[in-house]
């Protein structure tokens, strides 16, 4: 249907109007009132039916297709908003014919259709953008990659074109002018300002892989221990391991210290580093006697006995006077007590010898002389980790009587009433 028959049927109400003897001007309005409700059921009903085509024509589309892209686009509803372009088509060819009597009217009523139309480009584009990040959060390659951050930049980006647009065809100010540029960014500045400083730290977290999704991170200016399950433009949402959720914002990755525990997880082993306090007193040299006892611990025989033999033979040398055992070179309890838990953990099979393994004797404190065991856990699972660690204090603690030693340990209020109640009376 050309242009001119549509106008025909458009005017003949009101040709039929004056012919029936009605003021001419009366006849034009009443002729606009019923196109417009007429061009409204029209509209109404051609979306219904092109949008539930257009949808079917989606589903049965994607159904038959191997990929998955499309399936996205269904559910983000992009038939939906392609279906409303075709109303939209029938009213801007339909408008400037029923107002031609009322051209300021029909030309602002073209204004709001050229807004609708630049707003439906932007859900399209929406659309496509939140197609292509469920896409893509399927693939092995992008799960841990900040998808939304991006695509939240994408929609700032696009709302903004959109808007300057909207605001051209208002006002018809042009949107390309010095002047109206540089207030834009004046004010986009100053709105958006935590959105360009968390667009500029998520680009920073992607490409410097700072952090990703499903790390465990702790953050303690935040409150933050946990995985991380979010990565937006503004925020990271952390899962903590009680099972609340803490948000920090995306800037705060790159301006502040943060703990990222994902080369432990990648890693061969979860360190254990921790020591335990021995009371000085209780170091001593060992006497011919202690050693033949120590022997019978399976672990450390082999070590006393080449050591032992290396003493003896340093010993006969320098013809040291043995008589006073301190004379020449000898054994130590705390020595052999730092062997054996050494032996213990190499043969602990949840300790992982490939990576570093080291008992050391650290200073002497006023607690005593901390004894540090430094090793990794095969199983990195914080549960088994803990067990692991437990398992092997709990054993290293019952170890060291057998060694003569004492633990450290700093008196309790019932250690100090005990020693009252047993302290003599003074008489005056």
């Amino acid at each position: 249907m050309n242009q001119e028959t549509l106008k025909y049927y458009l005017c003949w109400l009101q040709e039929y109007f004056v012919d029936q003897g009605m003021n001419p001007d009366w006849a034009i309005f009443l002729n606009t009132i019923i196109n417009c409700v007429a061009l409204g059921l029209v509209v109404f009903l051609v979306d219904v039916f092109v949008r539930k085509f257009i949808v079917q024509l989606f589903k049965a589309f994607s159904d038959k297709t191997k990929t998955t892209y499309d399936d996205f686009l269904v559910k983000s509803n992009f038939p939906r908003f392609v279906a409303h372009f075709f109303p939209v088509i029938i009213i801007a060819a339909t408008l400037p014919i029923i107002f031609v009597e009322y051209p300021l009217f029909g030309s602002f009523l073209l204004r709001l259709v050229d807004v609708y139309i630049i707003v439906l480009c932007v859900l399209v584009f929406r659309s496509v953008l939140k197609t292509t990040r469920g896409y893509l959060e399927h693939k092995p390659r992008f799960h841990d990659k900040p998808l939304q951050s991006y695509q939240q930049v994408m929609m700032i980006f696009g709302w903004g074109v959109g808007i300057f647009l909207i605001i051209n065809i208002l006002t018809g100010y042009s949107i390309f002018s010095l002047t109206t540029l540089g207030a834009a960014s004046a004010i986009l500045l100053l709105i958006f300002k935590d959105t360009i400083l968390g667009f500029v730290a998520s680009i920073q977290v992607s490409v410097n892989d700072i952090v990703r999704i499903g790390d465990w991170i702790t953050f303690s200016k935040y409150g933050a221990d946990g995985t991380v399950t979010e990565i937006s433009l503004a925020t990271v949402t952390v899962q903590n391991f009680d099972n609340t959720f803490t948000t920090i914002p995306t800037y705060s990755l790159i301006s502040d210290s943060f703990q990222n525990w994902r080369g432990m997880q990648e890693s061969g082993g979860r360190r254990i580093k921790r020591a335990l306090f021995i009371e000085q007193a209780s170091v001593k040299l060992v006497t011919d006697e202690e050693l033949e006892q120590l022997k019978k611990i399976q672990l450390i025989k082999p070590y006393i006995e080449h050591r032992q033999r290396d003493v003896e033979k340093y010993n006969q040398r320098t013809e040291a006077d043995k008589t006073v055992l301190l004379n020449g070179r000898n054994q130590t309890n705390l020595g052999i007590f730092r062997k054996y838990v050494d032996a213990y953990l190499h043969e602990n099979p949840a300790i992982n010898k490939e990576l570093f393994l080291m008992v050391r004797h650290l200073a002497p404190t006023d607690r005593g002389i901390p004894i540090e065991v430094y090793c990794f856990s095969s199983d990195k699972r914080w549960e088994n980790y803990e067990h692991i660690q437990a398992d092997i204090f709990d054993h290293i603690i019952a170890a060291v009587p057998y060694f003569g030693l004492e633990l450290h340990e700093i008196p309790s209020g019932n250690d100090i009433t005990g020693l009252l109640k047993h302290k003599p009376s003074i008489v005056n």
